[in-house]
């Protein structure tokens, strides 16, 4: 610790008021996310496996399944399977227990991680713009940028990594964590968002209205500000930086659950 930190009575105290913010969004993002699973294993999953293929589209899906489209139905159906992995995975990675006790498995997780993370943000970007699964241009305009930071913040994670330089790999894969889980967030807000409003407001069937707009990329850059002011805060020596942030973490954690539980009752738990 820093003699400016030394000086800070409320240093050491804030500290741990910060890890324990950071962990409590942690378990509320990951027992969310892990519904988000249950669900896609139970309606896409199950389809898939019985070969129930024609009901894939009651959940009215821009574009899904496709009678005779070999090419489409595989990209389309290894897109959203392979998300169930990703985020499994991407649980696992950032478990301090599991990394420090399985450091193989870290390592083999965090590859794979990568990996699907990049062919879904490829093949996503892919069947957004070349096969015209979007309902509107503008509208798809916040998940093709999150497309691109994925694939930016997944080399450098590897980079990082290769150059074994632990902390800042890290810190780039906590980065990853949120943008490679935009679509996730994209639900999880615009699901909070219609239950705050008690339905649409500033939204548009086609997603292109102002809200529409502004959740596509507020729902991955905001968390995405939120850790990296988490990452100066836990660097830093001020005890007030460290409380204010353990709030502001402490109030998105809240904020998140908020979002699971609008998605869960809306979205997810009618097709379990």
């Amino acid at each position: 610790m820093s003699a400016a930190a030394v000086t800070d009575p409320t240093a050491t105290s804030a500290h741990k008021a910060l890890k324990t913010a950071g962990v409590i969004w942690f378990l509320i993002a990951t027992i969310g996310q892990w519904i988000f699973v249950y669900y896609i294993a139970m309606y896409y999953g199950r389809k898939t496996l019985t070969g129930d293929y024609g009901t894939i589209n009651d959940r009215g899906l821009i574009s899904g399944y496709v009678d005779g489209d070999f090419v489409g139905n595989i990209l389309f159906l290894s897109h959203v399977l392979l998300a169930t992995v990703m985020i499994v995975g991407g649980t696992l990675q950032l478990t301090p227990p599991l990394r420090k006790r399985f450091p193989a498995l870290h390592r083999w997780t965090g590859r794979s991680f990568i990996l699907i993370a990049l062919i879904l943000a490829i093949g996503g970007y892919y069947m957004t713009w070349a096969q015209g699964v979007r309902l509107s241009d503008i509208g798809a305009l916040g998940v093709s940028f999150n497309a691109h930071l994925i694939v930016v913040f997944a080399g450098l994670t590897l980079f990082y990594a290769v150059k074994r330089r632990i902390d800042v790999h890290r810190r780039w894969a906590m980065r990853l964590f949120i943008v490679a889980n935009g679509v996730w967030f994209f639900r999880i807000c615009l699901m909070g968002w219609y239950m705050m409003n008690q339905g649409p407001m500033g939204n548009s069937r086609q997603l292109d209205g102002p809200a529409d707009i502004a959740i596509s990329f507020a729902c991955y850059l905001l968390p995405l500000a939120v850790l990296t002011l988490y990452q100066w805060a836990a660097d830093s020596p001020s005890g007030a930086f460290k409380w204010s942030m353990a709030g502001v973490t402490l109030l998105g954690g809240l904020a998140t659950g908020f979002g699971v539980f609008a998605a869960y009752l809306m979205m997810w738990s009618p097709h379990f």
